[in-house]
């Protein structure tokens, strides 16, 4: 037999290593003809595990020098490694001798693979990328491969669950995928150049997972059988009531024989609130191989009516008891209640056969018995209206595939341990409230407690004492109550607290730290983005003395984007891709990120360009990837060719009035059309403000004439939506009355 040297390390321990990792890991490799056939070239990768190595070299067709930190502790053994390895090591102190074998190397046509985040990455994310690559490459006048190694995170070689080795190895061989990109010619690979790259090729070797071509409602109930007796749910819609795994795959087997034989319709609607009921209703519609559509019940009539016939819907699945509080809703002919269905279809005498299923067969037989299909991928997995803050809401299409990336996404930052108490308030119809107060838990094994409503403060303060939550995810206008209603001994088991769908304010954030000693992460995404993109999320501990403390969070900003995504800022009005630190329109790209719109038609591109999703978020990115959204494009007006941020106008007017936000937004800016400056800004408040004191204040607070609003008018309240947000079209629509357009 010829074995072909791919490493630097001797044969007698490159064949016995190169078997073992063989046997370990299953190795897709994407753009390997993008490594240079000779000459030097210098490899910069992600870093998510001490494994990379071994990934990387069984990938590439070339041998590879690697550069390693080699510190006073690293020990003999390690030590004899890198030796036999030929291994560069870059030593404490101001050495310099690392730079010069690396670059001896490349001038005699060696690879030479540096990790440009310094060290092993804590947080599943991609870190700063330091520059030593880049002197590497224009000192040896050679360029730079870049090079992204996926599905490592989570074995016992990374920092998964915040610690290293000590956690339970996987039985099965890994799937990786190891992607290399196009070349990097010397003069451009400065860290941004090579970050954006480095995001690209992570969107490819993340697509590749094999787990995002299987179905959402199949995975669940895998997941939940191999946890039968451990409790789920803990539902305090009324009287508390704990769901097992096993009772979840039972109630939900039941109902989705019954949807198959009675919904001959491909889509279902759900109105239900966040509770055992509503992981039951969807579990079963998806088990069934239907699509669940969760109607928003809050948004009115008309609205709803609207997302009924869009979604082409004929049967409805509720309770009595939401039929009796919602007497105003379009209910269609065909309005089921939830357990009448289920006690139809046999009730518990029909459950029993998967009851023990459940309990004595492999968890992939059960899903087979439920008769839930395995393969999902992009076909349609469930449809989320938007909220329809700045127009008429739109059905937004997410697959399988978009779903499933997202919750292994956030998994991937360990932010979420699957121990963990989650407290589930969000409605079912919101997005968050889909994926991670539906969805995460029961398919990554947190125990969640949910409540009816976020808008009932006293049950979700009294959820979280007594069940003893230790997650709480929520709109900004959601957690801001829990300031005033709460005492430090009733979220006193709370470890992490995220927002997202609006600004984190920092008088919420600081009164927060202050009275609960919790920091507020800040989270960003869009129904679109299936809905989490970038998260913030705790510095990671550091493990050795010689280790660098790595950052994880940034104030101000929605935090860095998630594995497997990349972003673009571009110009508003030509498209261009702009410097890193300019404000402009954010675009996305990653698993997550739907296809289409449900009025688009299949394969419509009107919400992306190029394969990016424009968002038409206003944002800037730092060189460390921290992204900091300004805000909706319709919450700025362009007058006299200037950006004028709404937000930033209603925060000066509070300040100059001592005003505290608390619990009910009580000011808001609105941009009307002007024939002269394109735009005019008006005040809608439920405060007694005077015009002409408003301007006088803004004025001497130095902001420009064309920042300060002309019109100011009392309202009752501020229109908003039952998501917490901000109804933009009927502000929009009192600000034009105002201003007698």
């Amino acid at each position: 037999m010829v074995i072909r040297r791919r490493s630097t390390l001797p044969l007698w321990i490159a064949v016995p290593v190169g078997l073992l990792a063989r046997l370990l890991y299953r190795v897709r490799v994407i753009g390997d003809s993008n490594i240079p056939a000779s000459g030097g070239a210098v490899m910069v990768s992600n870093h998510i595990s001490y494994v990379d190595v071994v990934v990387l070299q069984m990938a590439c067709p070339r041998p590879i020098r690697f550069v390693a930190f080699k510190g006073t502790g690293t020990g003999w053994l390690l030590n004899w490694i890198f030796e036999q390895a030929g291994v560069i090591t870059v030593s404490p102190g101001p050495s310099s001798r690392w730079l010069r074998d690396s670059v001896r190397a490349l001038a005699g046509g060696e690879i030479v693979c540096v990790f440009p985040e310094g060290e092993i990455s804590r947080t599943g994310q991609l870190m700063t990328l330091k520059r030593g690559f880049e002197l590497m490459a224009s000192t040896a006048k050679v360029p730079v491969v870049p090079a992204v190694v996926d599905g490592l995170w989570g074995s016992v070689f990374s920092f998964s669950r915040n610690v290293y080795i000590w956690k339970s190895p996987r039985l099965m061989p890994t799937p990786v995928c190891v992607a290399f990109g196009e070349p990097i010619p010397f003069g451009d690979c400065d860290p941004v150049t090579t970050r954006k790259a480095l995001m690209n090729l992570g969107v490819l070797a993340f697509d590749e997972r094999p787990t995002l071509s299987r179905n959402l409602g199949h995975e669940v109930v895998r997941r939940l059988a191999r946890r039968p007796g451990t409790v789920a749910i803990v539902d305090r819609t009324a009287a508390r009531r704990e769901v097992t795994g096993a009772q979840l795959v039972a109630a939900a087997a039941v109902l989705a024989r019954r949807i198959r034989r009675t919904v001959p319709e491909k889509r279902v609607g759900i109105v239900l609130p966040p509770g055992a009921g509503a992981a039951i209703a969807n579990l079963a519609v998806m088990c069934a191989g239907k699509v669940p559509v969760n109607l928003n019940f809050t948004a009115g009539a008309a609205s709803a009516t609207s997302s009924i016939a869009g979604a082409g819907i004929g049967t409805l699945i509720s309770a009595e008891a939401m039929r009796a509080r919602l007497p105003d809703f379009p209910w269609p002919e065909r309005t089921v209640d939830l357990r009448a269905e289920i006690d139809a279809a046999g009730g518990r005498r029909a459950m029993a056969p998967f009851l023990i299923a459940a309990w004595v067969l492999p968890n992939s037989w059960v899903a087979r018995v439920v008769g839930a299909p395995a393969r999902g991928g992009s076909d349609e997995a469930a449809i989320l209206f938007t909220s329809g803050s700045a127009g008429a809401p739109r059905g937004v299409v997410l697959s399988h595939r978009n779903l499933l990336a997202n919750c292994q996404q956030i998994s991937s930052t360990s932010i979420l341990p699957n121990n963990w108490v989650m407290l589930g308030c969000l409605p079912v119809f919101h997005s968050f409230g889909f994926t991670f107060t539906l969805w995460y838990p029961l398919l990554m094994g947190c125990k969640l407690v949910t409540t009816p409503s976020p808008l009932d403060t006293r049950a979700v303060i009294d959820s979280i004492r007594e069940e003893g939550a230790t997650v709480f995810l929520g709109a900004p206008t959601f957690v801001r109550p829990l300031l005033k209603k709460a005492s430090p001994a009733d979220l006193r088991t709370l470890e992490l607290v995220v927002t997202g769908a609006e600004k984190l304010t920092d008088d919420l954030r600081q009164g927060f730290q202050e009275k609960f000693h919790l920091e507020i992460l800040q989270g960003y995404g869009l129904t679109e983005t299936s809905p989490v993109s970038n998260i913030n999320v705790p510095h990671p501990p550091v493990t050795t003395d010689t280790a660098d403390e790595q950052v994880g969070k940034k104030v101000g900003s929605v935090g860095r984007l998630l594995p497997g995504m990349a972003a673009r800022v571009v110009h508003p009005d030509t498209g261009e891709e702009l410097p890193t630190g300019e404000q402009g329109i954010l675009l996305l790209k990653g698993p997550n990120i739907f296809a289409r719109y449900l009025d688009e038609g299949p394969g419509a591109q009107g919400s992306h360009r190029d394969g990016w999703y424009v968002t038409w978020d206003l944002a800037r990115m730092d060189r460390d990837g921290f992204v900091t959204v300004e805000g909706r494009l319709a919450r700025f007006s362009k007058m006299g060719g200037e950006m004028v941020p709404h937000v930033t106008i209603e925060q000066k007017i509070a300040e100059l009035y001592g005003y505290d936000p608390g619990e009910v937004q009580a000011i808001v800016v609105v941009g009307v059309p002007d024939s002269v400056k394109g735009e005019a800004l008006v005040v809608l408040t439920t405060l007694d403000l005077k015009p002409a004191e408003v301007r006088e204040r803004l004025s001497g607070a130095g902001f420009p004439n064309l920042w300060i609003p002309r019109v100011v008018r009392r309202v009752d309240a501020i229109p908003v939506l039952g998501t917490g947000k901000l109804d933009l079209r009927e502000c929009k629509r009192l600000a034009m009355q105002t201003a007698g357009r």
